[in-house]
């Protein structure tokens, strides 16, 4: 019963209930922004971590629809330059303009990390550093960036 209810929600069923339309079709406003900075020592409020993690607001944000070379530590030189080039890259996009955070089906990781999709005007900012060569779809494991 559950799952019919889902899939008739999920495919317009919610048009017909008086009230629930306004809720269940209402995108979520992109009113979240700071100015980020890169991460360094001490306090750590509203930076970029690397190219897949970042704090805001003083909790730790894990991008959740990709993954990013690693930089700490690198396990060569072309995964340092790429993984550089995607902080930066993530730095740049927010600090753009106001964004949203969305959850998923898993609220953190096993490190404490929200789990996090980014969303501005209704696209993800990890599918723009995916189409720039910069990410991947995160697909539950981790694959090297080393060739």
């Amino acid at each position: 019963m559950i799952i019919a209810a889902a899939g008739w929600l999920a495919f317009g069923g919610a048009g017909n209930v008086p009230g629930l339309p306004a809720v269940a079709n209402t995108p979520v406003a992109d009113s979240s922004s700071a100015a980020f900075s890169i991460c360094g020592d001490g306090r750590h409020v509203n930076c970029v971590v690397d190219g897949d993690t970042f704090w805001f607001q003083g909790e730790k944000i894990r991008i959740a629809d990709i993954d990013t070379p690693e930089l700490s530590p690198p396990r060569c030189e072309a995964e340092r330059i790429k993984g550089e080039a995607a902080k930066a890259r993530l730095l740049a996009l927010l600090n753009a303009g106001n964004f949203s955070l969305t959850a998923g089906w898993r609220d953190e990781d096993k490190y404490g990390r929200k789990l996090r999709t980014v969303i501005r005007s209704g696209h993800s900012l990890g599918d723009t550093l995916v189409n720039e060569g910069l990410a991947r779809r995160w697909d539950g494991a981790r694959h090297g960036w080393c060739g």
